[in-house]
């Protein structure tokens, strides 16, 4: 499971974004910046969310010593602040932040970031080849409502990775799924994470996963 640091000097942030993020990533925390700045170094964590107005070592400092160590250079930082307004925004980008979400925060729209930049940022997602390959597979899971699904579908492409497929069930970004190969029988392959959806007019979105684990052998190997 990939590793979020959380810097922030409130408590009840701290716990809001443990909630909200804990069933995806380890979620690390802290309300020290200088001890922030040796939990990325010890962790190494995947991506920093990082609040700009704290004690005694701002956000803004923060985020440029980030940018600046070799160590953490190439972590994503993403500011998580109150403060709004373009100049805020406009320098946390100078400094090398990733993105930044205004407090209340939408979720679901950083969930979706997060999964977007970490997925990306994997070095193995370059070398995946994708063949274009009708695959029949089972997915199951729970929807957006909680509630749990099973539908059977067929792969659009494939990579060693990942896969595209069609799916009616409703999901929130960044939902894990079970996926079973439906070939010569019924083998459980392992679990996968939404990466991204292509909503259409239809009554059946197409929707891309890449393998969190695979336990089962896959169409390619």
């Amino acid at each position: 499971m990939q590793k979020l640091l959380v810097i922030d000097d409130e408590e009840a942030m701290r716990r809001l974004l443990r909630i909200n993020l804990s069933d995806l990533y380890e979620v690390i925390e802290t309300g020290d910046p200088e001890q922030g700045l040796a939990l990325a170094m010890q962790n190494k964590p995947s991506a920093i969310l990082l609040d700009l107005r704290m004690p005694r070592f701002s956000g803004f400092e923060l985020c440029r010593t980030f940018s600046a160590l070799t160590s953490t250079q190439l972590t994503p930082v993403f500011i998580v602040s109150g403060e709004a307004g373009s100049t805020t925004k406009s320098l946390c980008k100078e400094l090398g932040a990733t993105a930044y979400f205004e407090k209340p925060i939408d979720f679901d729209a950083l969930r979706t970031r997060l999964a977007e930049v970490l997925i990306a940022k994997r070095p193995e997602r370059r070398s995946d080849v994708r063949v274009r390959l009708r695959a029949p597979l089972k997915l199951s899971g729970t929807d957006s409502n909680g509630k749990p699904f099973e539908e059977r579908t067929h792969t659009d492409n494939v990579s060693l990775n990942a896969f595209f497929c069609g799916c009616s069930a409703a999901m929130k970004p960044a939902s894990l799924v079970n996926v079973f190969l439906l070939s010569g029988g019924e083998q459980f392959v392992g679990r996968a994470r939404l990466i991204r959806s292509e909503v259409t007019d239809t009554p059946y979105p197409r929707h891309a996963f890449r393998f969190e684990d695979k336990s089962g052998q896959w169409v390619l190997q």
